[in-house]
Order: C-alpha cells, then structure tokens, then sequence
C-alpha cells in the first residue's frame, strides 16, 4: 500500500505541475507587452494563498511531504505571476493587487500558521490547515464551471483547449486515487470535484468539438490558457465574459 501512494503521490507531484505551469505563456506575453492588459491578479494571488496553506498541511501532517513539495514549487510560482503582475499593471490595479497580496498572501497565512502553533495542538493543526486548504482549492474551481458555460453557449470548444482539459481530469483522478488510499479527504473532496469537472469537460469536448477551427493569434491561446488553468472563480472575478477576452 505504501508503494501505491508514493506512487500516485509522484504522478500527482508532476500533474499537479503542469497545471502550476500552466500560466506561463499568459505572463511571458504580459512581460513582452509590457502591460496585464485585461487579466486580473485576484486568481493569482488566491491560488498563492492556496499554495501556502497545503504546503502548511503538507508539513503538519505525518507522511504529508509530497503534498508540501509539489505546493512549494507552486506557491514559488505563483509569487512571480504575482510580482510580474505588480509590475506591469496600470496603478489602480496595482494598488489592488498590493492590497490583496498582503492581507491574502502575507497576514492571513502569517496569522492562521502563528495562531494554530501557538493554541491548537496537532491534530487540531491538520484539521483547521486540511479546512482552508479543502476551502480555498473548491473556490479555485469556479473558472471551469464559466468555460464549460461558455462551451454550452457558443457551441464550440475554441475557449478550452484539450490538453488541458485533460491535464486537469488527470490531476483531479491522481490524487482522488491518493486520497483514498490514505483517507485523506481533505485531499479527496477538491480533487474528486475537479476530477467530476475534467470529466464533464471532456464530455463537452466530445460533443461540441467540430474538425473546422477558426484562425487564432498567440495572445488568444495565451488568454484560453490563462482562463482555464488560472482558475478566476465566477465568485473571484465578476466579470465572467473574461475567458473570450
């Protein structure tokens, strides 16, 4: 059993890093235009919050450690998404950002580690760490629901590219897999949804793929990337339209 879990702990480890990757084309084409233009920093700086709280779990709980490290290597890059971002937004975004990064990204995951050291002993750590890891993961989740909206409406798959589509419902099935097998479900829950949204969204790939694609620029595919793997939350981001940007 032992040797089950460290090995779909290692898949998870390596899909779990391709989705972290995934924004890289999105930031390399802010950083070449010099400008966030219409992206928004929200779902960067709460998938940096994520990241913190599961590399806490990771470290809180026994045998935990490849949920710390893969978090880790996430959390780092989520940090520069979020430093580029501070870069070259106009002011008031920036301004927000800064806002958001510290309250989110420094104070929160300060206090919530500082607070549970210091009262809470360590069965209570791993439950109030695996709660707002489980919490902030299912917030995450709100980008594939609008894309899937946006496929069912426009009839067309053009804003959610297979292979990340299929990506996520590997990531989502590796480590539904590794939950199980450690009962883990603070682990198990966020993973088994995503594994349910990467289903239905190879379904809906299925249905409404056509063999005729429309001409597209390198800033779209960067935009379609963005808005699929950034996750920005329909309760995260307002404006929902954002993924035909």
């Amino acid at each position: 059993m032992l040797g089950l879990v460290t090995i779909f702990g290692l898949l998870g480890n390596i899909t779990t890093g391709l989705v972290y990757l995934a924004p890289v084309k999105t930031f390399w084409h802010i950083v070449q235009r010099g400008s966030t233009e219409e992206f928004e920093s929200l779902p960067y700086v709460v998938k940096l919050l994520n990241g913190y709280m599961w590399v806490y779990y990771g470290v809180v709980k026994p045998n935990s450690i490849l949920v710390a490290t893969v978090n880790g290597f996430g959390a780092v890059l989520e940090l520069v998404y979020v430093i580029i971002f501070l870069i070259f937004a106009p002011p008031r975004a920036r301004a927000i950002t800064a806002v958001l990064f510290g309250v989110l990204d420094v104070v929160f995951p300060i206090a919530a580690v500082l607070i549970t050291q210091l009262s809470c002993n360590r069965e209570m750590q791993i439950t109030i760490a695996g709660f707002l890891s489980l919490l902030f993961s299912v917030l995450t989740y709100g980008s594939p629901l609008s894309i899937m909206k946006t496929v069912v409406r426009t009839k067309s798959v053009d804003y959610m590219p297979f292979l990340l589509s299929f990506i996520l419902f590997i990531n989502g099935l590796t480590w539904t897999v590794y939950a199980v097998l450690t009962r883990d479900w603070f682990i198990g829950i966020p993973n088994g949804s995503g594994f349910v949204l990467g289903t239905a969204q190879l379904v809906l790939y299925a249905m409404y793929w056509k063999p005729e694609k429309s001409k597209r620029t390198s800033s779209d595919d960067g935009c379609q990337t963005e808005n699929l793997i950034a996750h920005s939350a329909p309760l995260l981001d307002k404006n929902e339209s954002r993924t035909e940007a």
